[in-house]
């Protein structure tokens, strides 16, 4: 049984939704931000970034949400979330996951982390760069899905479409949120509809998104 230590909305609403669209037996394990447990010793051995997810599976603990989703597609492929070894599909969505992970996931860290940059809150110069930089991703999502979509590998659906929506509600507080772009609009509508998207906003009871979107 998988062991997943989470906290609501952040990036470990991935592996959740990985483990309940594979159907996997696991616990969850909440990790509370507010209280800084992911500082505690005992976490840290688990850990030692001090960040969540953090996947524990026969004794052994797996971190980063990408590469924790890549292992449990590749582990429940029965969930076709993952596409077939040694074709063109897989090859480009092994790439998709790791450019979500190197190029918006990491955008997003600047984003909320002003602090990390040595700042309380982002000088306005900065904070404009931030944002233009991930609008400039969101434009060239958008055209990918406009012109090879409906989703990431085309006519597949997978685990990079979960991952790309996730971090689009990230965006939800931004001065112009992701919803905006309109084949980024239309995978969120059919990404929240899944029963796994809305079990998983229910166990972590956070706020129902896009509103306008839901069933």
């Amino acid at each position: 049984m998988y062991t997943l230590y989470y906290s609501p909305g952040t990036a470990s609403m991935l592996v959740h939704l990985m483990l309940l669209e594979t159907g996997a037996p696991h616990r969850l394990q909440l990790v509370d931000i507010d209280k800084q447990q992911q500082k505690d010793p005992a976490y840290l051995r688990l850990n030692p970034y001090g960040v969540v997810p953090t996947l524990v599976l026969d004794e052994q603990p797996y971190t980063e949400a990408a590469a924790i989703a890549m292992l449990l597609a590749e582990h429940h492929p029965e969930s076709g979330l993952v596409p077939a070894r040694d074709t063109v599909a897989y090859d480009l969505w092994r790439q998709w996951m790791l450019s979500l992970s190197h190029n918006l996931q990491a955008s997003f860290r600047l984003w909320f982390y002003p602090q990390e940059l040595g700042n309380v809150s982002h000088p306005e110069a900065l904070s404009q760069a931030i944002q233009q930089k991930i609008a400039r991703i969101w434009d060239q999502l958008d055209r990918h899905l406009s012109q090879q979509g409906p989703y990431l590998l085309g006519e597949q659906f997978s685990c990079a479409d979960l991952y790309l929506t996730m971090l689009m509600r990230w965006s939800r507080n931004m001065p112009r949120p992701a919803t905006e772009w309109p084949a980024l609009r239309a995978l969120t509508g059919r990404v929240v509809q899944r029963p796994a998207w809305q079990r998983m906003m229910e166990i972590e009871a956070v706020d129902p998104w896009p509103r306008d979107l839901q069933s």
